[in-house]
């Protein structure tokens, strides 16, 4: 199988790529918002929907899971039956999953809403997906930039709208503002997005999305869970050993299903292997800081914190989504001058070097706010160098599926993150009578670990090989051997 070249078809280039930019990138923003909505009434959903903390737990645990599933899942559909048709798919079951929340007086309605909600995310790797498509040469790499950061910035400027609209009005306003979201990108999909064709060859690999869903579903929860269950408990422990049984079991059928719902023979190809890994340490970078830097500053001053208020605390945050947009033009030109690569290694590099500097300075406000922006400046370039680098060593018709896992490989580190940080904090808490909250040494051991991913993250772009892109004149490779470019 050769490597296709990341131009664009001539034939199925827009005529109003701009537009159709900002509406897969709005739409992107939509779907990661999701995952941030709720965080600032977290603590008190047991209250407001009269049920145990374990089962409240599952409104974000479950988002979680179904985003994880669903990206790849929802990218190898877009292949075979049309991006943009699935992406239609995928905003109508965010829509109905927030109205849903927005009408929920319990747990259990609020989880099946939230479950939807989760789908949302599969709307950016298939955006990614289509900008192959749609989007001239020169645009592209400005475009991918975009759309890949969207995955970081809905968050981010997700969480002071949240914090805003919970401070003033009833929580379930939170929802009829997310259905409404998806409500607007859904309409600008369908009128400004061009349909595209899917490369419909054979059947969906269904064996494969389930065995996929039930090995992420077992190792996200004992990730997501592990730290409230405990880490040697026998549910983490059991949940941790379906995921691993099933991944295993998954990849072997896989390696002999004739139409795959992943390649794993293209995965295993050196530049996409290599920056999938990558992908998950600079994961692991970005959601260090957004559990490290909330917790400081809004943790009171006589605890050793800053004493700000949520709402505060994600003003000071937001500029850290700004610049990952910001970087979206100059990350494009970049790519052009210097390739993918490069701008991965130098993303990883900056943050690696914001890290150090939050590890040796002390910390106040002002530096919070320079230490994450500058952070979200790496985390633009790097997000944006990603997709460039997988649609280089991929094939066309392969496209939304490859994107898809490269996504999931960036959620899985954000998941392991908001695991392992949590875990440091909580171990390192002290008594107080403003009760438990994190050591000035956890703080420090948390952002230790997010340095060492970002310096992982550098190390292991360095080792991506460059893919030779194919020509017209280049024989195909036999289906099943390994184009190592």
């Amino acid at each position: 199988m050769s490597v296709a070249p990341i131009d664009p078809p001539a034939a199925h280039t827009s005529a109003r790529p701009k537009l159709v930019v900002a509406v897969l990138a709005f739409a992107g923003m939509s779907a990661s918002f999701m995952q941030t909505i709720l965080i600032p009434i977290q603590a008190k959903l047991p209250e407001l929907l009269n049920a145990s903390r374990d089962d409240t737990a599952w409104v974000i645990t479950v988002t979680l899971l179904v985003s994880a599933i669903c990206t790849p899942v929802s990218g190898k559909l877009g292949d075979m039956y049309g991006k943009r048709r699935v992406a239609v798919v995928l905003l109508s079951l965010l829509i109905a999953g927030s109205v849903i929340s927005a009408l929920s007086p319990t747990v259990v309605p609020l989880i099946i809403g939230r479950g939807l909600q989760g789908t949302g995310m599969g709307v950016i790797p298939l955006g990614i997906s289509i900008l192959r498509d749609t989007v001239p040469k020169e645009r592209l790499g400005s475009a991918i930039a975009l759309v890949s950061a969207t995955l970081g910035v809905g968050g981010a400027l997700g969480l002071p709208i949240s914090a805003l609209i919970t401070e003033h009005f009833d929580w379930h306003v939170l929802f009829w503002v997310a259905a409404c979201l998806g409500a607007f990108a859904l309409a600008l999909y369908l009128v400004v997005v061009p349909a595209g064709k899917g490369n419909l060859h054979g059947r969906f690999d269904v064996v494969g999305a389930i065995g996929l869903a039930i090995g992420l579903a077992g190792l996200l929860l004992a990730v997501s869970r592990g730290n409230e269950w405990g880490w040697t408990s026998a549910p983490t422990l059991t949940w941790l050993g379906i995921g691993i049984t099933a991944l295993v079991a998954w990849g072997w059928y896989e390696l002999r299903e004739s139409n795959p719902l992943v390649d794993l023979r293209v995965s295993a190809r050196g530049p996409v292997l290599m920056t999938n890994l990558s992908s998950i340490a600079m994961g692991f970078a970005l959601f260090s800081s957004s559990i490290v830097f909330p917790q400081l500053l809004q943790m009171p001053e006589a605890a050793g914190g800053l004493g700000l208020t949520l709402l505060n605390a994600s003003l000071l945050l937001m500029p850290s989504g700004l610049a990952m947009l910001a970087m979206s033009p100059l990350a494009g030109r970049i790519e052009r001058r210097v390739g993918p690569k490069p701008l991965l290694v130098a993303g990883a590099v900056i943050i690696s070097a914001a890290y150090l500097a939050a590890v040796l300075l002390d910390l106040n406000m002002w530096l919070v706010l320079i230490i994450n922006t500058v952070i979200g400046v790496g985390i633009g370039l790097g997000y944006a160098a990603m997709p460039t680098l997988i649609m280089q060593a991929v094939p066309v018709q392969e496209t939304g599926a490859a994107n898809g896992l490269n996504t999931l490989m960036r959620a899985l580190g954000t998941s392991i993150a908001a695991a392992v940080v949590a875990a440091v904090l909580a171990d390192s808490a002290n008594k107080t009578p403003m009760g438990s909250v994190p050591s000035e040494s956890g703080f420090e051991l948390a952002l230790l670990f997010g340095l060492g991913a970002a310096i992982l993250c550098a190390a292991l772009a360095t080792l991506i090989p460059i893919p030779k892109a194919a020509t017209d004149e280049e024989p195909a490779l036999p289906e099943g051997i390994l184009a190592a470019r």
